[in-house]
């Protein structure tokens, strides 16, 4: 089974205020994009398709209810709301219960953004990064305890590039720690090569890396997270180890954005139709 993820981080703002958002009214965005993909991919039986939207839009994509296609958020809060104990004081935080009352089936946690993110606090608070894990671990739990799927990324920036391995283990050991992993996906995010400019790993690299990721996990599931696209969709998917992939943009020219005919190339040209 393959598994093709879609991170629709950014496609809510207008582009006047910076955001990627050509496609459609803002009020429109995301049922428009589950309409001219639903039922088109039918026939992909054997690839799950999972689109992460803003909590904002879960509600407009779950409306259309997609027959081929399984939504998500984009990552939940640490802590969670407990009947009986807190019922939600997490004031501008989306625990994962509030994902779950709201129809989604999956979220994205430790993507380098989430991390970077953490890491920044930690640095200023002039704490232990180890605290960086536990914070993951929670949110990976709280997740999963309330039926969510997990997409959990983790990658090594160009300062750990030398110890890769060790990073990566440690963000599998102690972020996916006492985690039944059943119902958990990795993804591999090069974070040294992500952003304008960078060079993007080779095939080799990847394929060093998703062999030491499978052996250490026991073979789960693991997709690419440092961008699918149309100019790596056929390598990726020549590569074993490689369960599929993580979609952000699909033109990275002219109009950058998510257009649904280009997401269908990249998905065709990932299966070699």
């Amino acid at each position: 089974m393959k598994k093709i993820y879609v991170n629709f981080k950014r496609f809510d703002i207008p582009k006047e205020y910076g955001g990627v958002n050509s496609l459609y009214p803002i009020d429109l965005w995301a049922g428009n994009i589950i309409k001219d993909l639903d039922g088109v991919l039918e026939g992909y039986e054997d690839t799950e398709f999972t689109f992460l939207f803003p909590e904002s839009h879960l509600l407009k994509a779950l409306e259309e209810k997609p027959s081929h296609i399984k939504i998500g958020s984009q990552g939940v809060y640490r802590k969670d709301v407990a009947k009986g104990g807190n019922f939600g004081a997490f004031t501008t935080f989306f625990p994962p219960a509030a994902a779950s009352a709201m129809g989604a089936k999956a979220t994205l946690i430790g993507h380098c953004e989430e991390r970077n993110n953490y890491k920044e606090l930690i640095k200023k608070a002039r704490g232990d990064e180890k605290v960086l894990h536990e914070f993951l671990n929670e949110s990976v739990k709280g997740a999963l305890a309330r039926g969510l799927d997990v997409l959990f990324a983790i990658g090594e920036s160009a300062d750990e590039q030398a110890n890769w391995k060790e990073v990566l283990k440690e963000q599998i050991d102690l972020g996916l720690k006492d985690v039944d992993r059943s119902k958990v996906t990795l993804a591999y995010e090069p974070v040294w090569a992500i952003g304008p400019g960078k060079t993007p790993p080779d095939k080799a690299y990847i394929e060093k890396i998703a062999d030491f990721i499978k052996e250490e996990t026991g073979g789960l599931d693991l997709v690419y997270g440092g961008g699918l696209k149309a100019d790596n969709a056929k390598m990726l998917a020549s590569i074993d180890n490689i369960d599929g992939g993580l979609i952000a943009l699909t033109r990275f020219s002219g109009d950058i954005g998510f257009y649904p005919e280009e997401f269908l190339e990249i998905v065709n040209i990932y299966r070699g139709v």
